[in-house]
């Protein structure tokens, strides 16, 4: 669901390469009919979404590594320590000072409600963590050296 909403937050902006992956993910898994059926309410399509691991590669390529839960986020400080100044929560940035800092729940087998509920955090902190990325992160290309 993040990377369905974020990557239609930045689809006019050939700046950003998004990717999501898992810490304990299964390689190769379709979205939950319920996450499809969200962001289908959406306009958005997740028919070629598949579920990815997260690995070193992934990392290495990563400017910014966005975790929904906190737990997350360290299993992904432990695995790759080198990954430590680039990893966030996807709420660490919020403007609603509610949900701030808070860990979004993984709502698979939870009903439609819990669905609505990741997807109303993930709307109120990305847009955000778009303005985090956009102001800590040179966009402008350097001059060659001589």
């Amino acid at each position: 669901m993040a990377e369905a909403l974020f990557r239609d937050l930045v689809k006019d902006r050939e700046d950003f390469e998004v990717a999501s992956a898992g810490v304990g993910a299964m390689p190769g898994q379709p979205a939950s009919h319920q996450t499809a059926d969200i962001i289908a309410d959406l306009g958005l399509d997740m028919a070629d979404f598949t579920s990815s691991p997260l690995t070193a590669d992934l990392v290495s390529a990563a400017t910014h590594i966005f975790a929904l839960a906190g737990h997350h986020a360290d299993i992904i400080e432990e695995d790759y320590p080198e990954a430590a100044d680039k990893t966030y929560l996807v709420t660490e940035f919020a403007a609603d000072d509610k949900i701030r800092g808070a860990d979004i729940s993984d709502p698979i087998g939870m009903g439609r409600r819990a669905y609505e509920q990741t997807l109303n955090m993930l709307q109120k902190s990305l847009p955000s963590l778009l303005a985090y990325i956009d102001q800590t992160t040179s966009r402008t290309p350097q001059a060659p050296q001589s």
